[in-house]
């Protein structure tokens, strides 16, 4: 019998006060949370951006029971926060609307932060201190106005990032602060991934999939033909996909329509269509690091719910206390965590069976 994941608890942290009162109102998507788990595991690291600052929390992760409720929900219990302060090394100068950690040289973290403007700043975190790297200005700054903004890394080379800007409907991508490609889309992007992972050979391109209107559009940075775009494969006409991820050669969207649909990528052809999985839409999508088949899914509302996406069934699900601000999983451990209006994040440590 095939293993089923489980969360090995659920804790719930509040913001300081002292850190910020109010938090900023962003956008829809919830993408101004990234979180990174210690290596003993005794402790995790939340950063979050609220206006023009980025915030970052050292939250305790000591062994704890689960509890359930109704349906079988799940119960937080209260976690310690060990330390907690704002980085210096972010200046921005606008709303940020999202940040992304990925893994750097010699065991560092890197943090990439941008704001509705599309000015994008990454940053070498070091356990000494901040380290501000570069920050990188678009090419058109200046025209037309804020919006919801985003960015990936790619798996194979971690300079290598995209920024999405909706409302300027362009995706530009850099090798560290030189810019090396810009597409257009033809609808308002509103989530973007690279499809690949880090055991690709060196020189090898992976795909970037953008999520732009009721389109799943693919393109490669290698191409000129047709602007690098090398297919387009259509949602339900009139839905808006808010969330697009990847794992090897499966591609996972979700949007207004509260359903789940996973395409193959070699093939491009859905393997998978989950149907009303959310109650409400899906603005968040992250595969299992465990095992791949099932998938992490965040309702705009307060509920997360994991699955396995090909039979369509739930394994189990969490609510935070009020509308998701920020929600990620970290890179490569199956541990979610989600920030929600009242000023609490909620952090789910999940494990195999």
């Amino acid at each position: 019998m095939e293993g089923m994941l489980r969360a090995r608890s659920l804790r719930k942290a509040p913001i300081p006060p002292a850190l910020f009162a109010d938090p900023s109102p962003a956008n829809l998507q919830a993408t101004r949370l990234a979180l990174h788990v210690n290596e003993d595991e005794s402790a995790c690291s939340v950063y979050i951006a609220s206006g023009c600052h980025v915030y970052k929390m050292e939250i305790s992760m000591e062994e704890s029971m689960v509890s359930r409720g109704k349906e079988s929900l799940l119960i937080p219990v209260n976690a310690k926060v060990i330390e907690a302060s704002e980085l210096d090394r972010c200046p921005h100068r606008s709303e940020i609307q999202s940040v992304v950690l990925t893994q750097g040289g010699e065991n560092s973290l890197i943090l990439g932060s941008v704001d509705s403007y599309g000015h994008l700043i990454i940053s070498q975190l070091d356990t000494d201190f901040d380290r501000l790297s570069y920050s990188v200005l678009p090419l058109d700054i200046g025209i037309g106005e804020g919006s919801w903004a985003g960015l990936t890394f790619s798996p194979i080379n971690q300079s290598t990032v995209a920024v999405a800007r909706s409302f300027c409907k362009s995706i530009d991508v850099y090798d560290q602060d030189i810019p090396i490609r810009s597409f257009r889309t033809l609808w308002y992007p509103n989530s973007l991934s690279f499809i690949g992972d880090s055991n690709q050979v060196n020189g090898s391109s992976p795909l970037l999939s953008i999520a732009e209107g009721s389109q799943l559009s693919m393109w490669d940075l290698r191409s000129s033909n047709n602007g690098g775009c090398i297919k387009r494969m259509s949602s339900s006409i009139g839905d808006v996909i808010y969330s697009v991820c990847g794992s090897n050669n499966n591609v996972a969207i979700a949007g207004s329509d509260r359903t789940l649909t996973v395409f193959d990528s070699r093939r491009w052809t859905a393997v998978s269509r989950w149907i009303n999985c959310s109650k409400y839409e899906i603005t968040g999508l992250s595969f299992s690091s465990i095992d791949p088949s099932f998938i992490y899914i965040q309702g705009v509302d307060y509920e997360v719910t994991c699955g396995k996406w090909k039979e369509r069934e739930k394994a189990f699900s969490f609510r935070g206390d009020s509308n998701w601000l920020g929600f990620s999983k970290c890179a490569d451990k199956d541990v979610v965590a989600g920030w929600c209006e009242s000023g609490n994040v909620f952090i789910a440590d999940v494990v195999m069976d």
